[in-house]
């Protein structure tokens, strides 16, 4: 069938044609977007889920909400080598030199100015200057203290906003990245932001992970955040994902197909797009069948090789990829690091920095105590593939 028009979009942080079984979450966001923004305390949203759930997909649709709502948003996605600071400070310099246009002058936004001209002008990030052609204010967010100035940044920001009766969404994507201390920063931010009860609000996703790092940097973060998990989708809602959009441009697939593709895709939006891209592509005429979804099948499964999954396999190093490999052998996690390690045959403590290290670059989590999982669905269906034989020495 016609290409073009192929309503499957499998791509990072693309939207698609049908947001399935996603309701619930974005109600929660606009009824704390609403809150805020009445000026009633609520707590700020952090999504957890894996990779492939929808959750970028679900900050784009929280930011257009957010907009709606009269909101001047900041969406940013978290690295593992750049600072928070010169993340936020481009926006934020946006953000309140829009809010000093738009009406006559007001102090509190040319206050925000001054204060974001002094926190920049602390934070000395290597290779990173903004200019804000204003002087800065002298003893404000100019510690060299990250949590006590981002917070009296936010907090400064907040009642500019607040002064031209609007609010600040910040919508963080990959929080996980944030080393310890900024991610402490933000958090003690955020905490002292609800406190005063002004209208600036977080709403961000990260991996599994993120609840027990949020815990770590600060010890309140669980009364500050509400953790929605974002999981694959049920049988009927990975269903109508496929059916929906096929059936808007005239096709169908018939009912056996329709199930493969969500017992082979485990429900995981990401792939559900795949799925039906490749399949809508080979197909001919509708309905969809089940020959041509198996013929499906081998194409996407090859491209996710070739693409979703190598790129995430190529930042491994040996002994990294040897650790997956273990874990994949075990079977269908979670697995606890104990049989990990004797599958390699090494030492539990010696596996340790291993499991460490891919904790960091976000390949697994912990979704217990001592238990290990792959943060990336199907992974180690694609480790098989590409390293049949499995060898620890």
């Amino acid at each position: 069938m016609d290409p073009i028009r192929n309503p499957f979009v499998p791509g990072a942080g693309s939207p698609p044609p049908a947001l399935a079984g996603r309701q619930e979450i974005l109600n929660k966001a606009e009824i704390t977007l609403a809150r805020i923004r009445a000026g009633r305390p609520s707590k700020s949203l952090l999504l957890v889920g894996l990779r492939g759930v929808g959750k970028t997909v679900l900050l784009n649709e929280i930011e257009n909400i957010a907009e709606e709502n009269d909101y001047q948003t900041v969406l940013i996605e978290a690295s593992e080598n750049k600072h928070i600071a010169a993340l936020l400070i481009p926006p934020l310099r946006r953000i309140l030199f829009k809010l000093d246009r738009n009406q006559n002058v007001s102090e509190q936004v040319k206050r925000g100015l001054r204060v974001l001209k002094a926190f920049t002008a602390t934070v000395k990030i290597a290779g990173f200057e903004i200019g804000l052609g204003i002087d800065p204010e002298i003893g404000s967010a100019d510690s060299g203290d990250l949590e006590s100035d981002l917070s009296e940044l936010l907090l400064t920001i907040a009642r500019a906003a607040e002064s031209r009766d609007t609010a600040i969404a910040l919508i963080i994507d990959e929080v996980q990245y944030l080393p310890e201390d900024q991610l402490g920063a933000l958090i003690m931010a955020i905490h002292n932001v609800a406190q005063k009860q002004l209208p600036l609000v977080l709403l961000g996703a990260g991996l599994p992970q993120l609840v027990g790092l949020t815990g770590n940097a600060k010890s309140y973060a669980e009364r500050l955040f509400e953790f929605p998990q974002i999981g694959a989708l049920g049988n009927n809602d990975a269903q109508a994902a496929l059916q929906g959009p096929a059936k808007r441009g005239g096709v169908s697939f018939e009912s056996h197909a329709l199930q493969k593709i969500v017992d082979v895709t485990q429900g995981y939006p990401y792939f559900l797009q795949e799925w039906g891209h490749h399949a809508w592509n080979i197909a001919k005429t509708s309905p969809i069948t089940l020959e041509i979804v198996t013929e499906a099948t081998q194409s996407a499964t090859k491209n996710l090789d070739e693409n979703f999954f190598r790129v995430r396999f190529d930042r491994l190093t040996p002994r990294e990829k040897d650790y997956l490999r273990a874990m994949a052998e075990l079977g269908e996690g979670p697995h606890r690091s104990g049989d990990i390690a004797e599958m390699l045959g090494i030492q539990v403590r010696t596996a340790g920095p291993l499991r460490g290290g891919l904790i960091k670059k976000g390949m697994i989590f912990s979704p217990a105590h001592g238990d290990t999982a792959f943060t990336v669905p199907l992974f180690d269906e694609f480790l098989i593939r590409t390293i049949p034989q499995f060898d620890p020495a």
